[in-house]
């Protein structure tokens, strides 16, 4: 299902470059500012595994690891 939204754009001059290069691209407008939307939502959210992958590997320096052969023998 798709929903409509209004995007009001504070320069004129961003405005026609979206026009034109979706033009060059033979594509919509509207498809180009949902796929930037969706990259910035999943960046958002890189950013907030950012500090949990950080964690981790913190972890993982102080414990050490192991191989695989070890853990396959502790198994």
């Amino acid at each position: 299902m798709s929903k409509r939204m209004t995007v009001v754009f504070k320069d004129e001059n961003t405005y026609t470059h979206l026009k034109v290069e979706a033009a060059k691209r033979n594509m919509n407008a509207s498809d180009i500012v949902s796929e930037a939307v969706v990259e910035w939502i999943e960046s958002q959210e890189d950013l907030e595994l950012s500090p949990l992958i950080k964690s981790s590997q913190e972890e993982v320096e102080s414990s050490g690891t192991k191989s695989w052969e070890e853990l396959k023998r502790n198994l």
